[in-house]
């Protein structure tokens, strides 16, 4: 069930009050635009899902019935060539599952990064290594596969504000993943 919108007010402005001896107020200040309902949509899919924080950041996307993994990993793959983005490996894990004697629905992680954007992202804030590369996953579940991949928008509007040439580039690989899910759910090249 949704928080309401009151509700969410009073929790954010309980949060500040309490939190402003610490540093707080000076945080936020330093946020792009749009974190604040970020953050909210990240809280209420962490309510939703009852606490499951992977649930809670990512990105999902269900695959067209009829659109095999094949396809979806040639789609993802000719956007990251037409967006310039290096596809950096891959981890067929289900496949490594099978041949462990290990019955396991499909498992398929990719790997993209933009290195020159990634070293100006590490250079503003090493701790964004973590994230690297950025992953597209293809997992198998009761209903079909789905795409998932971290939800971008956390990392950049939730954090300190960028300088504007790398916001600019950071954007863009973010728009890259968003169009992996779009374009891989749907065998689209």
């Amino acid at each position: 069930m949704k928080t309401t919108n009151w509700i969410k007010g009073l929790l954010l402005a309980t949060g500040v009050a309490t939190l402003s001896g610490c540093g707080t107020i000076n945080a936020i200040s330093n946020l792009e635009e749009g974190a604040g309902s970020t953050f909210m949509d990240v809280w209420d899919k962490w309510v939703d899902s009852e606490g499951d924080i992977a649930e809670a950041t990512m990105w999902k996307v269900k695959v067209k019935d009829g659109v095999t993994v094949d396809d979806v990993k040639d789609a993802i793959n000719s956007v990251a060539t037409n967006r310039n983005i290096k596809n950096v490996g891959e981890l067929p894990l289900s496949e490594e599952l099978k041949a462990r004697g290990i019955k396991s629905g499909v498992i398929h992680v990719m790997s993209f990064c933009n290195p020159v954007t990634a070293r100006k992202m590490t250079d503003f804030s090493p701790a964004m290594a973590g994230f690297l590369p950025c992953r597209v996953n293809i997992v198998e579940q009761a209903d079909g596969l789905w795409i998932y991949t971290m939800n971008m928008d956390m990392a950049i509007k939730m954090g300190r504000k960028m300088p504007p040439e790398l916001k600019k580039e950071t954007m863009e690989v973010r728009d890259t993943m968003w169009e992996m899910l779009e374009k891989g759910s749907k065998g689209e090249f």
